[in-house]
């Protein structure tokens, strides 16, 4: 009985905690515009040491000091960090900009809506001080509407709502 109690029998549901991470095709290109930012600053250096004479230790220097940031880069990515947690008091959203408030309350959300920002699918929980948290579930690794689902499941129970029955 997966996140059930003996409480489930009654109608109430023990939420546990839900983290999503970040989609596995969102952290190849972090990890690729990495690479890309990496191998410019090295190309960069080795410029400056082909025409302004820098001494070739400064490319050597920089050329492991590349290589050291994108494989601590790459074993953070791999593990794919988390992106939203969502439990019982409330919900915490990382990694992602522009999302606006970034850790609430669920008895601050007024409501949660579903819309498109920018092209791109997103929840939006509008919190009861007028600040609203955007949440783009195109960057979650779940279905979006299993997301959504798990989503109003915590946002009911975190105001006090329990299911008919």
């Amino acid at each position: 009985m997966l996140g059930l109690s003996a409480g489930s029998r009654l109608g109430l549901i023990d939420f546990v905690p839900s983290e999503y991470r970040l989609s596995r095709p969102l952290v190849v290109r972090m990890m690729g515009a990495a690479l890309v930012v990496a191998g410019a600053f090295v190309l960069l250096v080795g410029i400056g040491v082909a025409l302004l004479r820098w001494p070739a230790g400064v490319l050597s220097a920089t050329v492991l000091t590349a290589t050291f940031v994108v494989l601590v880069m790459s074993f953070l990515l791999s593990r794919r960090p988390t992106m939203v947690r969502l439990d019982q008091t409330g919900y915490v959203v990382r990694w992602v900009r522009g999302v606006g408030v970034a850790r609430g309350r669920w008895q601050d959300v007024e409501d949660a809506a579903a819309t498109t920002v920018a092209g791109d699918r997103c929840v939006v929980l509008r919190r009861r001080d007028g600040r609203t948290t955007t949440i783009p579930v195109a960057v979650i690794d779940v279905p979006a509407d299993r997301f959504v689902q798990d989503l109003q499941q915590h946002l009911n129970r975190g105001q006090g709502y329990r299911p008919l029955g």
